[in-house]
């Protein structure tokens, strides 16, 4: 199968180190239903994690507004993902988080205000390589889904900008600062969603059995 990375916005491959394995597509493409209720858990994450924002900086009024306004939009998505699982006949279960989400967690400062900086950085990532996975696996879905996932491309964009526009607007962080940290996560990041992963989830790295098969047939 052919990966299609024509869809990805170009703000987005810049921003991003790597591209999504071409073999996490072709998992993907063959594993809906998993990947349909994984995407349903990111989205309701998502949203806590908008609402964790609010929680945490009721004081910082444009920050608090538009996370508030956040939380709806993957509230919505959420509810969009729960119909298309019901169309697959997918029922919902919660999942603990994956390897991808606790290993940029972990990377997160303990203390203010580099704990706000890196959280709303981790935020750009996630959106950025959601919005770079949507885009990568639509074209292999069926048509539903593609056109679907498609649709999500602009809000996840628009999510990844407004986190970066905070990181630098809320944290007195210096331009270099920020771009100094940033290389850092994307460093995490970067090495999350390539290096291989023995369980499937929608930010997952490279299948291992991928990776097995491809050693097999370049071994002498």
């Amino acid at each position: 199968m052919a990966v299609n990375a024509a869809n990805v916005p170009a703000e987005i491959r810049e921003f991003l180190t790597v591209p999504t394995p071409d073999s996490w597509v072709r998992e993907a493409a063959s594993r809906i239903p998993e990947l349909l209720l994984d995407h349903a858990n990111c989205e309701l994450k998502a949203a806590s994690t908008a609402l964790g924002f609010l929680y945490r900086y009721p004081e910082r009024s444009p920050l608090a507004q538009r996370m508030s306004r956040l939380a709806r939009e993957e509230l919505r998505h959420f509810e969009q993902v729960r119909a298309l699982m019901a169309e697959y006949d997918v029922p919902f279960e919660r999942l603990t988080a994956s390897r991808y989400a606790g290993g940029l967690r972990d990377a997160v400062r303990p203390d203010e205000p580099e704990k706000l900086l890196d959280m709303l950085l981790v935020g750009a990532l996630i959106e950025a390589r959601s919005c770079e996975r949507f885009a990568r696996v639509a074209p292999a879905l069926p048509a539903k889904l593609r056109d679907f996932y498609l649709g999500l491309l602009a809000s996840e964009a628009r999510h990844f900008r407004h986190y970066l526009a905070f990181a630098r607007s809320e944290c007195g962080a210096t331009e270099a600062d920020i771009e100094e940290r940033l290389a850092e996560l994307k460093a995490i990041e970067a090495s999350l969603v390539t290096e291989p992963d023995p369980e499937f989830r929608f930010h997952s790295g490279a299948p291992v059995a991928d990776r097995a098969a491809d050693a097999a047939a370049n071994s002498p």
